[in-house]
């Protein structure tokens, strides 16, 4: 196999926080008619980016992460 018991922790692990810096991005915008100044918080232009950012490095790490063979050579 591929992928190890580990592996597959760490990539679910960093979906999961994938999935939580595209719900900080959530949330209502603007309109023709009115203006939600809240499309310009921090969390939504600074934190969640950085949320996700954290998430596909992990991504890439439980891609390449190898574990050691316990098996004497």
């Amino acid at each position: 196999m591929t992928f190890n018991k580990i592996n597959y922790i760490i990539l679910a692990v960093s979906m999961t926080v994938i999935v939580i810096g595209f719900i900080l991005m959530a949330g209502s915008g603007s309109t023709e008619t009115s203006f939600n100044e809240d499309i310009f918080s921090p969390t939504r232009i600074k934190v969640a980016p950085v949320v996700c950012f954290i998430g596909f490095i992990g991504i890439i790490f439980g891609i390449m992460y190898k574990t050691k063979d316990k098996r004497p050579s």
